[in-house]
């Protein structure tokens, strides 16, 4: 197998693949959240990964892409697709209780725990002090954000939002050292991707069977859409490009890049589910922001 040609640094081409991503994943957050009074969460991301396995499938047979080769990754492929499918089992029930930008801010905890745990097994993924200041600055605005669910009378549910948003971030930071720290370093993009969206067809359906789900199967053109969207172009299309560009730059600069989406996903919260733009969550997103640009600065 070939091996990706790998960078030290995020480029052009790697900076308009994640814009575009963050963009989208903002979205689609709301995306979600207004599709919920019509689809149950569970069932709304097992149709969603259902739909991307079999995309991603014919996708492979056209390229010639193998996906079920021996190659040592199956016990760490597992491993990933099971972190990935608790994260969207947490993001889809945590929108019942929460707001999509609060979820969001909270959801994007992720790239501390890539940071924290990451260079301790990949050794090219050390951060320099001017970047552990930018990453301490978003911690700080996530902080700073999260005191609202204390400070101000906040719903039992709201809270129960907010955990669900920092477990599924912790998943996904999970997700992310468990690629890059294993053999999946070595597999393909497409390879990747199978074992998340594959192992969530099978477990989500199955979760939400657990829960008692309504399983409707008359959807208004509004939820046709949304299941289109979700499934085509957040866990096909945006999800590939994600393992195209863990295998070619370094995930800590990537998975803090994304600190973009809260971004996306508090405007369109406001524009679409006219959700409120506190002055702490608008705070926090400005740290965030600072915190990128550090982050990503080259040495010298």
């Amino acid at each position: 197998m070939n091996q990706p040609v790998r960078k030290e640094h995020l480029d052009g081409v790697a900076a308009a693949v994640l814009l575009a991503c963050c963009l989208f994943w903002g979205f689609q957050q709301v995306l979600v959240k207004a599709t919920l009074p019509e689809l149950p969460p569970v069932f709304q991301a097992g149709v969603r990964f259902v739909g991307a396995t079999l995309l991603l499938a014919l996708w492979c047979r056209r390229r010639d892409v193998p996906l079920l080769a021996r190659d040592g990754t199956l016990w760490p492929g597992l491993l990933a697709g099971a972190l990935f499918a608790g994260e969207f089992a947490c993001i889809y029930i945590g929108l019942q209780h929460t707001s999509a930008s609060r979820l969001t801010v909270f959801l994007y905890t992720s790239p501390f725990w890539v940071a924290l745990l990451l260079p301790l097994l990949v050794r090219v993924e050390r951060l320099r002090p001017l970047q552990w200041l930018g990453l301490l600055l978003a911690f700080c605005a996530l902080v700073f954000a999260m005191r609202e669910s204390f400070v101000t009378p906040a719903s039992e549910g709201q809270l129960l939002g907010d955990a669900l948003a920092l477990i599924a971030g912790l998943a996904w930071g999970l997700t992310t050292v468990t690629i890059r720290a294993s053999t999946l370093a070595r597999a393909s993009a497409e390879k990747l991707l199978f074992y998340q969206v594959g192992v969530s067809a099978v477990t989500l359906p199955l979760l939400s069977l657990a829960l008692g789900e309504h399983w409707p199967w008359q959807f208004s053109a509004f939820a046709a859409t949304s299941l289109a969207l979700q499934t085509v172009v957040g866990a096909f299309a945006s999800y590939l490009a994600w393992m195209w560009m863990l295998g070619r730059y370094p995930a800590t600069r990537i998975s803090v890049f994304v600190f973009l989406t809260p971004m996306f996903a508090l405007l369109f919260g406001a524009l679409w589910l006219h959700e409120p733009l506190t002055p702490s969550l608008l705070t926090a997103l400005a740290l965030v922001a600072i915190g990128i640009v550090l982050v990503n600065r080259k040495a010298g």
